[in-house]
């Protein structure tokens, strides 16, 4: 997925009134404003009431679900014969502005102040996960030497302490 891809795909969820939000490696580097990286995805998240739209504009241009035995009604992937795939995060918000995330007795969600940052992607103004939230959904599970990058880069920017966990990489 280069930033050219993101970019374009961006601007069309906009043309169609669809807001979503950019996560994941893409959505460390919008923070950071520069690509620190080469990213094999798109991480987004978008609301339920807009996965139609978000399908049909993909099917339109060439995307399929792919990776089929992980999806999940609030978690997918769809991808083309390029290699570009787009993982997709399906919240619900709430009267809150939470972004209920699969089954509501999981209790995960992203929490409002979580869908309130902003970044640019070649220039391009974004919505992104807040720096401090992108942060700790960087925690919790087995960790890689691209998830240290991101993180250390996310807290040296903007002040964030380094995650406990993360410091094993710094030894």
């Amino acid at each position: 997925m280069t930033a050219a891809d993101v970019v374009d795909f961006y601007k069309g969820m906009e043309n169609l009134g669809v807001r979503i939000w950019v996560d994941g490696g893409w959505g460390v580097d919008a923070l950071l404003e520069k690509q620190t990286r080469p990213h094999s995805d798109l991480d987004i998240a978008i609301q339920q009431k807009d996965v139609s739209r978000f399908r049909h504009f993909l099917e339109a241009r060439g995307y399929k679900e792919i990776k089929l035995e992980i999806a999940r009604p609030h978690n997918f992937v769809m991808g083309d014969d390029e290699g570009r795939e787009i993982d997709t995060h399906v919240i619900i918000l709430d009267d809150k502005g939470n972004g209920i995330y699969g089954p509501p007795e999981k209790s995960e969600m992203y929490p409002a102040a979580a869908l309130t940052g902003r970044g640019t992607i070649d220039k391009y103004p974004v919505m992104t996960i807040t720096p401090q939230w992108m942060v700790k959904f960087h925690c919790g599970y087995k960790l890689r030497e691209s998830d240290f990058q991101d993180v250390s880069a996310l807290c040296e920017r903007f002040s964030i302490d380094l995650p406990e966990e993360y410091k094993q990489f710094k030894k």
